[in-house]
């Protein structure tokens, strides 16, 4: 068969990539319109006020719904229900505390006594940042209502326990 040569050349197809630029602006444009961004959250924290004269604002607690965790070393956890003294704290990690937190709660609760279970933290010197943001935290997650942080007010008996177990 006989083919006939024109001579010209066959023209290369070109493609438009312009409005494929206009819908890719459009669909960033969506997205970054659309997307709400997360503002980081300040957690409230309480301490003892440091004026002992103003008993007014002073928060009356109850022993029986009372837990105190002590933060020490090495990720260990020291807590106790109630008065300091009058029971001997448990020594847990970090990690267990969260249950420590939930059964104390359901038995304060189960006591019929009128008031909030409130969890008393308190670091101490072998303790570190990360600890006590943790235990923040897992205080958040149980929604544990009334906590307060007390670096200041370790008591002498605190102390020694936590030095004989070696997590001070």
């Amino acid at each position: 068969m006989a083919e006939l040569n024109t001579g010209g050349k066959k023209a290369t197809p070109r493609v438009d990539m312009t409005p494929m630029v206009d819908l890719m602006f459009l669909l960033v444009t969506f997205f970054i319109l659309t997307t709400s961004i997360s503002t980081p959250q300040a957690m409230d924290i309480v301490k003892p006020d440091k004026d002992d004269n103003n008993k007014e604002n002073r928060l009356e607690l109850k022993a029986s719904k009372t837990m105190t965790i002590l933060l020490g070393k090495s990720d260990k956890v020291a807590w106790y229900m109630g008065e300091a003294g009058a029971t001997a704290p448990t020594i847990e990690s970090l990690s267990q505390v969260e249950k420590a937190i939930i059964d104390n709660r359901k038995v304060a609760d189960a006591s019929g006594v009128k008031g909030d279970f409130v969890v008393l933290v308190k670091p101490t010197s072998g303790s570190n940042f990360k600890n006590f943001v943790d235990i923040m935290d897992e205080l958040e997650i149980l929604k544990v209502k009334v906590r307060q942080i007390d670096d200041e007010n370790i008591l002498d008996n605190e102390k020694a326990f936590m030095k004989e177990k070696g997590i001070l």
